[in-house]
C-alpha cells in the first residue's frame, strides 16, 4: 500500500505529528492513513467505553480536518479500532511506507512499560520505518538537513539508504556521522585510527551519491558519545535518521541504548529504520 500511517491519540491529539505526516505523505504523493486504537476496557466500564469512543471519533475527525486544511487534495482514509494500540499499530505497518507517531515525553521507564506508551514499543517492532515526532516546527535552515547515524554495522545500510532517499524527497543535504566512542589511542596511533574510520564511512555510504546525484552527501566523524553527539547535530537537522539493528539492547524491546537515548534527546523528529527482513 505504501501508506503513511500516523497514530491519533484520543486522549492528546498530537499536531507535530499530524503535520509531519500529512507534509510526508504530500511529498510522496500517498494516502494519509489515520488510525486511532480504543484498549480493551475491564468488564462493566460501560460509560468509559462510550466516552472513550465519543473521544476517539472527535479524534480522527479533528485530524482529519486539521489535514485538509494543511493539504486539500491530500488522499486521507480514518481507521477506529478496538486492541492494545502497539499490536494494532505494529500489524497495519506491514506494508506500510512510514509511520508517524507523537511522543509526551514520558520518562524512560514510563515510556517502555506504561500503558499510555506507543511510540517506543512500536519503533522496537514495526515493519517499517517510525518518526517520532515531539517538537511543533522544523528548524529553518536553508537548504534542510537530514542526519544519519553510521557505525558500520550492517543494520546501518539500510537506515542510509531511507535517509537519502529521505532527503531527495525534500530537497535536503544529508549528513553522515560517525560518533567514535572508544577510548582515545596513543598520539602515534590517533590519525591512524581517525583515518581507519573515515575509510569506513565511506564505504558505509559508497554508491549512493551515484543513485542519488542531486543529493549533497557531507561525511563526519566525531569523537564522543553517539547519544550526545547525534542530539547535538538534531538543532540543525529536520530529522534524525538510525538502524533499529537486528539485536537491541534490554530496553525498549529491540532498541539499543543509543536509539533509545536518541529517541528521547533529539531536538527534531527521529527516525528508527528496522533492518530489512523486519
Amino acid at each position: 500500500m505504501n501508506d503513511v500511517l500516523v497514530g491519533v491519540d484520543p486522549h492528546e491529539l498530537s499536531v507535530p505529528a499530524l503535520v509531519w505526516a500529512a507534509d510526508e505523505a504530500a511529498h510522496r504523493t500517498v494516502r494519509l492513513r489515520l488510525v486511532t486504537v480504543a484498549p480493551p476496557l475491564k468488564y462493566g466500564a460501560f460509560a468509559r467505553r462510550s466516552a472513550l469512543l465519543i473521544r476517539a471519533q472527535s479524534a480522527l475527525a479533528t485530524a482529519e480536518d486539521l489535514v485538509r486544511e494543511l493539504h486539500a487534495g491530500l488522499w486521507t482514509a480514518t481507521e477506529f479500532v478496538d486492541g492494545a494500540p502497539v499490536v494494532v499499530l505494529r500489524e497495519r505497518t506491514a506494508g506500510a511506507a512510514l509511520a508517524v507517531m507523537g511522543s509526551r515525553r514520558l520518562g524512560r521507564v514510563a515510556e517502555v512499560l506504561g500503558e499510555a506508551s506507543v511510540a517506543v514499543p512500536l519503533a522496537a517492532g514495526a515493519h517499517c520505518p517510525v518518526v517520532v515526532v515531539r517538537n511543533p516546527e522544523r528548524p529553518a535552515v536553508h537548504p534542510p538537513l537530514v542526519v544519519v547515524g553510521v557505525d558500520g554495522g550492517p543494520d546501518c545500510r539500510a537506515a542510509i539508504g531511507f535517509a537519502v532517499a529521505e532527503a531527495a524527497l525534500h530537497e535536503a543535504r544529508l549528513r553522515a556521522v560517525w560518533v567514535w566512542p572508544g577510548p582515545l589511542p596513543s598520539h602515534e596511533d590517533a590519525a591512524e585510527a581517525l583515518a581507519d574510520r573515515r575509510r569506513s564511512l565511506a564505504e558505509a555510504v559508497a554508491g549512493w551519491a551515484e543513485r542519488y546525484p542531486e543529493v549533497p552527501i557531507e561525511q563526519q566523524v566525531v569523537r564522543g558519545r553517539p547519544v550526545e553527539e547525534l542530539s547535538r547535530v538534531s538543532y540543525a537537522a529536520v530529522a534524525v535518521v538510525v538502524g533499529r539493528g537486528s539485536h537491541g539492547g534490554r530496553c525498549g524491546g529491540r532498541l539499543g541504548s543509543t536509539v533509545h537515548g536518541v529517541l528521547h534527546r533529539a531536538a527534531c523528529p527521529v527516525v528508527v529504520v528496522p533492518p530489512p527482513e523486519a
